[in-house]
Parts: C-alpha cells; structure tokens; sequence
C-alpha cells in the first residue's frame, strides 16, 4: 500500500460529471412542481415517496397528484403552499448526476436564493406563462448574474393555461431579452413548459409542435460545464498539513487540500502565500495512488522539494500566475442578517480556509434590484440587501476577482460573537 492510501483523508472525485443547478421565480410559478416532474418522468423516486405523496394530495384535496410535496419537505412550506428554505434534492440518469437546489420565491427569502445558487452551473428560471415577466424575475436574474451562474434557463411554465399559444412564449422571451441585454448573464435558453402535464420537461410536448428547441432534460444532461471552472489561474489553499507519527513515513509531510482553480503537475515551480518562499513539487498524492497533474476541483495531497514553513489557511501558486494580494477589498455583498450592516463594524472574514479580521471602511451603494439602479449616499445595508463595500483586513488576503474565479473570489462575513454567517460576497 502507497504512503497516499494510508495517510490521505480526501477522496477521490466521482467518474460520473455532476451538474449543481438551482431553480428560482416567483411565488407559485411552478418550481416545486418542476422539481417534481423530473424525478418523476426520470424515475428517480421511490414507490413508497410517490404513495406517501398520492395520499398527501388527497388529504389537501388537491384534484391531481402534487408533485411539489416531493420537494416541499418542511411542514410550513406544505401547509402555506410555499417554499420557505433551500431544499437540496439528488438524483441521477445514466449521463449524469444532479443537484438540485430548489429556492424560494418570496422577495424575504433572497438570501437563501444566493445560499443555494452559490455553487450552481445552472439555474433555472421559471415564469409564469399567464404573468409573464416580474419584479421577481428580474431580480432572480440580477442574483444569477451577481452569481455568475454561467448557464440560465428561463422556462415559460404553465403554458398548458394559456392554451399552448406561440405568440405567448415569443412575447415573455422578448421582455426578458431585454433585461438579460442590461446584466452579465453568459449564456441563456428559453423553453415553453407545463410542469403540471410534464410538457417539454423529460418527454417532448405534443401540443407545442411549434417548439423546435431541446427538452429541459436533454439540456441538463448535455449542456457543456467543463469550461465553467477557471482552469488558468492555479490556486490550492492548504486545508491540513499531514505529518504521519510513524517511523516509516517520519520524513513525509504533505499539504492537503482541493484545488480551487488551474492545474497543477509534478515539477512545477510554485509560490507559497503569504511568505513569498518558492519550491518545487514533488508529488500529487491522492487515495489511490500519485498522479503526474491534477486539476480543480480535485481534492489531493501534494509535497514539495523543500522544507517551507506552511500551514492552514496558506496558498500554494503555481509562481507565473500569482493572485492579487492586498488588506483593502472591495466586494458586492448580500446582507445575511437582521442586524443592519454599518460603516466601521467588525466581522471575521473567511476566504478559502483563511480567516482574518476584518473592518467595513466604505459602502458604496446599495442595489434596487427591481429597477437595477444603484442607491448612492446610505449608510447601512438591511436583510436580504445587496451593494458594494470595502474592507480593510488585519492581514493581506491573496484573492482573484469573483469574475475570473468564483472559488477565491467569494468570502463570508462572520459575527465575530455569534459565529452566524451574515453576508456573502463576491470580490470585485
């Protein structure tokens, strides 16, 4: 058995690709249900949940089968009708795996939006066919785009109530053309679909033959993700130094952790951070053995040449591609907590595995999401509001810009008495 089997606590990353996606609208749009005709029509649930399911909906007198109670799990949510927390849901076909973050619709919930849609590749946008376009459409697109979600899709759902009408989805596809023109949104499909009678979810509709465009199934399980991780910049924050207490590996010490962006391979000249000193690798352990490059979002263990002082908390650069370093940042941030963000309050700052402390210098403005403007000359940031900040750090920090890379890009901002998480940023 290699060293790398015995002593590496990380595992290895599945063969299989996973796809994060997330779904977001307004109230009663249809995202549950949504949810709930893909592990349906993929078969993806079991006999016992669809029983428990079928005599839910007849206990609410509901005149079909509801699928949003396959993903409506709390209490509240089923008896208000509504989705209140993020409700993660996992399933799989024989091209890929999913995770599905189904977020709520309420304009008080926008944090657990960004909560959920974090680490998505996709999300998926519902719009009611009867309403069309809504404050909360533009500001669930303004999220992704914050987010850089790099993959949206805007399902016209519903369409089953507006008799199936062309002219009704080319009309909601316009409208929203239009905001998507004024936001960082890379790449955005459009998809008429009933969620209710599983039109265009996993089987193509019948009745919408005017409709030439994929499934949303075919699109999740074909869309192409592998360009959506930052594969130039080299990033790997140390997580945990592994030193065996054994007498036949006592000289081993290895650096464990998971790649946050680039490329790294056996040879490489890199630069730890923050002291400045450079190195060599040696090896790229990992459970089942050493590998000759690696690459995000891989979790190894790697060792080098020489004997660097390096700990928890450090970031090991491959040396031609180097992070910005610096005290002072500046960051859009979603407001976490029902305590107001103020000018010169304190907070923990976690990048990465890095915590420092940290001071809110400036806020710049805050963002009206619905109408996209910003709100200049305020001095605190409420729940659920997002503008752009600056703080000063006790230590520099070694960061990309979230655009570049959403790993070393994004930070939280921590209670220092609580320990609650109370916002969430993106660097710019």
């Amino acid at each position: 058995m290699s060293i790398a089997e015995k002593i590496n606590p990380t595992p290895g990353y599945l063969d299989m690709e996973l796809l994060r996606f997330t779904t977001a609208g307004s109230v009663d749009d249809g995202k549950s249900t949504l949810i709930g005709r893909l592990l349906y029509d993929s078969k993806s649930i079991f006999e016992d949940q669809m029983e428990a399911v079928k005599l839910a909906s007849e206990r609410r007198g509901d005149e079909h089968v509801n699928l949003a109670l396959l993903t409506d799990g709390l209490r509240a949510e089923r008896e208000q009708g509504i989705t209140i927390d993020v409700a993660y849901r996992y399933f799989a076909t024989p091209k890929r795996k999913f995770i599905i973050a189904d977020t709520p619709g309420h304009i008080q919930y926008t944090r657990n939006m960004v909560t959920g849609a974090s680490t998505a590749n996709l999300a998926i946008i519902l719009v009611d066919a009867r309403q069309g376009v809504l404050e909360q459409t533009i500001r669930h697109a303004y999220i992704a785009s914050l987010l850089r979600i790099p993959h949206v899709m805007i399902c016209v759902n519903k369409m089953d109530l507006v008799e199936y009408k062309e002219d009704v989805f080319e009309a909601i596809k316009k409208d929203f053309s239009q905001i998507a023109a004024k936001l960082d949104i890379l790449d955005v499909r459009f998809i008429p679909i009933s969620a209710l009678k599983g039109d265009n979810v996993v089987e193509r509709s019948k009745v919408m033959n005017w409709y030439e465009g994929p499934t949303l199934m075919y699109v999740l399980e074909n869309i192409h993700i592998g360009n959506d991780l930052n594969m130039v910049d080299s990033r790997f924050p140390v997580q945990y130094v592994i030193r065996p207490q054994s007498q036949e590996y006592h000289d081993y010490r290895g650096y464990a952790g998971r790649i946050a962006s680039g490329v790294f391979s056996k040879g490489d000249k890199v630069k730890i951070l923050p002291s400045g000193f450079a190195s060599t690798i040696a090896s790229i352990d990992t459970m089942t053995g050493s590998l000759e490059t690696a690459h995000a979002p891989m979790s190894v263990t790697l060792t080098l040449t020489d004997d660097v002082d390096i700990s928890r908390g450090d970031m090991i650069v491959v040396e031609s591609k180097e992070p910005e370093v610096s005290q002072d940042v500046e960051m859009m941030i979603c407001w976490l907590s029902e305590r107001p963000l103020t000018l010169n309050a304190k907070y923990t700052l976690r990048h990465t595995t890095n915590d420092v402390k940290c001071l809110v210098k400036e806020l710049r403005y805050k963002m009206d999401i619905n109408s996209l403007e910003k709100i200049r000359d305020v001095n605190s940031l409420a729940l659920n509001e997002i503008g752009k900040i600056k703080v000063r750090t006790t230590k520099p920090l070694f960061f990309d810009s979230y655009r570049n890379n959403r790993i070393t890009g994004s930070v939280i901002l921590v209670e220092e008495g609580t320990n609650n998480t109370v916002g969430a940023g993106m660097i710019i």
